[in-house]
């Protein structure tokens, strides 16, 4: 079943009505008629709905809502990327994997040893966050994780205090792992996790990380690529805090 974001204004009681992008993808991409059943998610309460589509209009569709979806699909321990800014290629492999993966919001970072630089900001991030859209509808996510605009690294020094735990992705770090430091901490509710750039990490960098109160880890005996250890992290959390 296809899934959709609305807007707390287009709903009114029993109904729905859609009216924005979503209404040329529906009419006219999936060729979608009355009768047809889609989710439909809430932006601002999160709440989801099974829904039938009653009428197709010439720039709206309007939606019966049938009942409430209370499948739990968020997991319970919200877990922000800050991830060393990557070719923008492989950010958006990044940011499509970690929505399925269930991130909460992710930050690009401007570190030491970033390759890339961001010429049109704005744009970028325009396109970063409908990249999280579609994946969030793809895997029926009831909220779009939010794609922030890049920070340096001292802006992030201060950012990590505000969590439970910040984890630290780090080649060079051979006694703690993954699983020690999770096994360390109780009562977690957030989790910031920190994965460099293609150049990875300085020193410098990961001594002031450690002061701020991050957990510096190693996720296994082989590197890996900046694109490949987001993902890997966010499967090992996963597992440990929803499988």
């Amino acid at each position: 079943m296809y899934k959709f974001f609305v807007e707390d204004n287009q709903i009114n009681n029993d109904k729905i009505v859609i009216n924005n992008d979503d209404y040329n993808h529906i009419a006219n991409v999936l060729r979608m008629k009355k009768g047809d059943t889609i989710l439909i998610t809430n932006k601002n309460s999160k709440e989801t709905f099974n829904c039938e589509i009653e009428e197709v209009k010439s720039n709206e569709i309007v939606c019966n809502i049938l009942n409430k979806e209370n499948k739990k699909v968020e997991l319970e321990v919200k877990i922000d990327l800050y991830q060393g800014l990557p070719k923008a290629d492989k950010m958006e492999y990044i940011i499509q994997k970690s929505v399925e993966l269930g991130v909460n919001k992710i930050v690009p970072v401007n570190m030491k040893y970033c390759i890339a630089k961001i010429k049109d900001e704005e744009k970028k991030n325009i396109r970063w966050n409908k990249i999280s859209e579609v994946a969030a509808k793809q895997c029926k996510r009831n909220i779009i994780p939010k794609i922030d605009k890049s920070i340096n690294m001292d802006t992030l020094y201060n950012e990590i205090k505000k969590y439970d735990l910040v984890i630290v992705a780090y080649e060079n770090e051979e006694n703690i792992t993954l699983k020690t430091a999770l096994r360390e901490s109780a009562k977690i509710k957030n989790i910031a996790v920190v994965v460099g750039p293609e150049g990875g990490f300085s020193l410098e960098e990961v001594d002031k990380l450690r002061e701020n109160g991050a957990k510096i880890v190693s996720l296994g005996n082989r590197i890996l690529r900046t694109e490949t250890a987001p993902i890997a992290l966010l499967s090992m959390l996963v597992y440990e805090y929803e499988l």
